[in-house]
């Protein structure tokens, strides 16, 4: 992780790969989710409704974290956070 990962298309064009993790799930009609291109570190918070959800993954070809992606990035978020992985602001 947090090295930029790329491919080319079929046009030759450098193109990022884009991950999505699911983060919740608001009144039984939102998504919410962090997107990242290129870098799953690297990421925006969204909410969608979940068609909308589906019609933007399957536009953007993106790819779902596993579990040792999201692991790896509540890790990175939690060190930012509270300057040391799992800690708090009391400590």
């Amino acid at each position: 992780m947090g090295k930029l990962i790329q491919y080319k298309d079929n046009n030759r064009r450098k193109v990022f790969r884009q991950y999505v993790h699911i983060t919740g799930l608001r009144l039984n009609k939102f998504i919410e989710f962090d997107f990242a291109i290129g870098d799953p570190m690297l990421y925006v918070e969204l909410i969608l409704p979940i068609d909308q959800f589906q019609e933007f993954c399957s536009k953007n070809n993106v790819i779902f974290l596993n579990a040792e992606q999201v692991k790896a990035v509540d890790y990175d978020r939690q060190k930012w956070r509270y300057g040391l992985p799992g800690g708090d602001e009391d400590s």
